[in-house]
């Protein structure tokens, strides 16, 4: 049976795919990619794209509700797009996502009888990010909004208080926006290029309680600036306010360097791990990489360290190592610690924050780890363990040649994409690395992100 667009029928929802949609099953048999559905409900579903074997629909209403469904928290959840899983609950969020990393290296690593470990959960799955970006705007009245942009478009949706963030940036942002209307600063329109205020993005050191605002905006200054400073220093743990300029008709958020208005230029955080006594405080700026939730990072850290099993006399490579977060937590207990990455400003950050912290034997360069690292074995420098923490593309080809060359004696990757980590253990086993442990992390609960740690031993 062929179906049409906007014809309305009814589908049992079987699994969820990549992207956080329920995937559905009409009587027939027709597969339906569907939006805010939740394995184990019957829905009825308006097609909005029909193919020969599947199509997208939207959710009309629930006929009959998952066990495993619950009530978004947030007003905003369906319509947002932020949190992909919010209607569902907690235990069920957990046990898809463990199934997708075994799923991921079954099905792409063709690893058929791989132990995972359980998925090491949030003691709360709410308010764990450190850092948020609120697009600006303005409603139907004329007045300044802030909130997020719903899935696939640019039209915002006003969100005061997310509850993936701190707690904090409700205050914040109201304090912003009443600052902007009171002054009649206008916010950016992306159809005419005209407005000040773009974007505002917050960070707060979970440890310190430290927070900065910057504010990306389309001039070179901000007016009525010291009314602003005068209506955020009253929050509590308020350290600055800074601006980064960005003219240019683009999507990208962040196009220059960020300029300081009031107080510090960054916060301060600390990672820290009891069981091996390490301690480290790090500088972090409003363009600076750094793990959003700092409680997971914190244990996804010392997993790292425990499967490094470092003895004092290691040279450690720590490839992506972005401002040096892993490497300067590993730097305690390894001879020496060398950090690549592509950023230049993030190694400066690395090096920064050494200084900080007074740690001597961690060095950073500044390229592609696959060009880097050859070069530092030409000068006879090699790894004991190599530790690879890359984005969601995964290793790059060459840097894994690299690593199959160089021998360490042991690999811990750090993954946020199941399907890469599974294409690049794949390659990994199959040219002389044994793979040991894998254990799955909620790092970004209510969306569909699964973080992993998985350990390798080289095996020739």
């Amino acid at each position: 049976m062929g179906y049409r667009k906007n014809e309305t029928v009814t589908a049992d929802i079987i699994d969820i795919g990549q992207d956080g949609a329920g995937i559905g099953r009409t009587e027939d048999g027709y597969t339906l990619f569907v939006k805010d559905t939740v394995p184990g409900d019957r829905a009825k579903v308006r097609i909005i794209k029909a193919k020969k074997s599947y199509g997208y629909g939207r959710l009309e209403h629930v006929l009959k509700a998952s066990p495993d469904r619950v009530e978004p928290p947030c007003p905003v959840a369906l319509r947002c797009g932020g949190c992909q899983l919010q209607m569902m609950s907690y235990p069920a969020q957990l046990a898809m996502k463990e199934n997708k990393v075994r799923n991921d290296l079954k099905r792409i690593g063709g690893f058929e009888n791989l132990e995972i470990q359980k998925i090491i959960a949030m003691e709360s799955p709410f308010r764990y990010r450190n850092k948020a970006q609120f697009p600006v705007g303005t409603d139907r009245d004329g007045k300044p909004i802030a909130g997020f942009f719903a899935g696939r478009t640019h039209t915002i949706i006003p969100s005061p208080d997310c509850l993936l963030g701190c707690s904090e940036n409700r205050e914040i942002l109201n304090a912003i926006l009443s600052w902007m209307k009171d002054n009649r600063i206008p916010a950016y329109d992306e159809e005419t290029g005209k407005g000040l205020i773009r974007h505002i993005l917050i960070r707060k050191g979970f440890a310190t309680g430290e927070i900065i605002v910057c504010l990306i905006i389309n001039g070179d200054r901000i007016t009525a600036s010291q009314d602003l400073v005068t209506r955020l220093e009253k929050i509590p743990g308020m350290t600055g306010l800074t601006f980064s300029s960005n003219t240019k008709r683009t999507n990208v958020i962040m196009n220059g360097p960020v300029k300081p208005v009031w107080g510090q230029e960054y916060i301060t955080d600390i990672l820290k791990s009891e069981r091996f006594g390490i301690s480290v405080r790090y500088q972090i700026s409003p363009a600076s990489f750094y793990q959003v939730n700092p409680v997971q990072t914190q244990r996804i850290y010392e997993k790292v360290l425990e499967l490094a099993d470092l003895h004092g006399n290691e040279t450690v490579m720590d490839l992506y190592c972005g401002i040096g977060t892993i490497s300067l937590f590993l730097a305690r207990n390894a001879r020496q610690v060398i950090g690549v990455e592509i950023v230049p400003r993030a190694i400066e950050d690395a090096k920064r924050n050494a200084l900080l912290n007074g740690i001597e034997n961690a060095e950073f360069y500044v390229g592609k780890a696959e060009e880097v690292v050859p070069r530092l074995e030409n000068q006879g420098i090699r790894a004991d363990i190599a530790v690879v923490d890359p984005p969601r593309k995964g290793c790059d080809a060459k840097l894994l040649e690299t690593l199959v060359r160089m021998k360490p004696e042991r690999i811990v990757y750090v993954s946020c994409d199941p399907a890469t980590l599974a294409r690049d253990l794949k390659f990994l086993s199959e040219n002389g690395f044994r793979i040991e442990y894998v254990q799955p992390y909620d790092q970004f609960s209510e969306t569909v992100h699964v973080e992993t740690v998985a350990l390798l031993t080289r095996t020739n």
